[in-house]
């Protein structure tokens, strides 16, 4: 099994709390994980449907089988389970008694926060990153590779095609999962749906173009991105509230969660396609982004990412605050970096020191050559050490 740079945070919460809910997409490496972790504590799937209905049906008989606590998989399949959880838990007064895992992220945090509020820890476990795979000796010298391949540990840890791998993923788990949250009469209309998403990895959310595209009412394409995003297929960075005396947009900008994912529903299959594919850059700011959300969920930090754009189109891919300190990046795909490159962050630089109330500013730039310097006080980082 390749290190999962979560596993050291669910150890320590294990030792806080009696319940560690971990969620994440289909595939990340959860089950794996948490079985690593924990070789002595039973198992159960609730994707088997005698199991599920046990849960749903008893879920006090369900409970009393594991006095010991238990890894219970796709815990969202019954939801009956987590008020009777409480009551145990509480009784027991242990440590890091249950696991709850799954694969559906707000349907399952709703009915945790609501039944295990100061019982439980959450931890989201997103597919593998490029720190992962540079520490087990897995990472490509280009980036165009992880492109195709994308993040999941399953096209690194066996002999798969990775096109192959994904397009049986979006079968058999995507499509599947959408479909039974959202009740889609039409198959065909949603995989339209789900291609033109993909296609929109990195750009600012226009629900009506994506309707229209789409050929679906407007209302349709609210609904099944929040399927999507429930899903872990997607998700948004919303624009940084910091407007400096600027008009900003104010619409979310739209990622898919495994680039990998995006590529594979955009049709692209080789290396060669992926470098001359005019969403290439689109792609490489997807992967990156992603591996900045990865390290924030990892190290369990709450806030979130943003992008700063204004209405004449000043735009910093990514901002990030801790605390009263805010740190700006912007991406780049190429194997160079243009004086030209720093035009953006240089305004937004001197919009947040002369109107801003940080007490630091940091500046960034991920690109995607193989050398990290400094340059007018920015620091210039290869996507390899991310």
């Amino acid at each position: 099994m390749i290190p999962r740079a979560a596993a050291p945070r669910i150890l320590r919460l294990l030792d806080g709390f009696p319940v560690v809910t971990v969620t994440g997409p289909r595939q990340s490496g959860k089950t794996t994980l948490m079985r690593a972790l924990l070789p002595h504590k039973p198992y159960i799937t609730l994707e088997a449907s005698a199991q599920r209905e046990f849960a749903r049906q008893s879920p006090a008989e369900f409970l009393h089988q594991y006095p010991q606590g238990a890894v219970i998989d796709e815990a969202q399949n019954a939801p009956e389970l987590f008020s009777e959880l409480q009551g145990v838990v509480d009784a027991s007064g242990k440590m890091g008694q249950f696991v709850l895992t799954g694969s559906q992220n707000l349907s399952l945090l709703s009915s945790v926060t609501q039944s295990l509020a100061g019982r439980t820890a959450l931890v989201e476990l997103l597919p593998l990153s490029v720190a992962e795979l540079r520490s087990v000796g897995l990472l490509e010298k280009q980036y165009a590779s992880h492109l195709l391949k994308g993040f999941f540990p399953a096209i690194y840890s066996r002999s798969l095609e990775p096109h192959e791998w994904l397009q049986g993923y979006l079968v058999t788990y995507a499509e599947r999962d959408a479909r039974q949250l959202a009740a889609i009469q039409d198959l065909s209309a949603f995989q339209r749906f789900l291609k033109l998403t993909a296609a929109r990895t990195g750009q600012l959310l226009n629900m009506q173009s994506l309707g229209s595209d789409a050929g679906v009412a407007d209302k349709t394409v609210k609904h099944w991105l929040s399927i999507l995003e429930t899903c872990y297929l997607i998700h948004f960075v919303r624009p940084h509230v910091a407007n400096f005396g600027k008009r900003l947009v104010r619409s979310p900008k739209l990622y898919m969660t495994d680039v990998g994912l995006a590529a594979a529903l955009m049709g692209i299959r080789t290396e060669g396609e992926i470098l001359s594919h005019p969403q290439r850059g689109a792609l490489f700011e997807t992967m990156v982004v992603n591996e900045l959300l990865k390290t924030r969920v990892n190290l369990g930090l709450r806030e979130p990412l943003h992008f700063w754009r204004d209405n004449i189109g000043t735009e910093v891919d990514v901002v990030m605050e801790r605390g009263n300190e805010v740190a700006a990046v912007e991406i780049k795909s190429g194997p160079t970096v243009a004086s030209d490159a720093f035009r953006q962050l240089d305004k937004w630089h001197k919009y947040a020191t002369e109107r801003g109330s940080f007490s630091a500013v940091h500046l960034g730039l991920v690109y995607g050559g193989d050398m990290r310097f400094t340059r007018n006080g920015v620091d210039v980082m290869p996507w390899s050490d991310l």
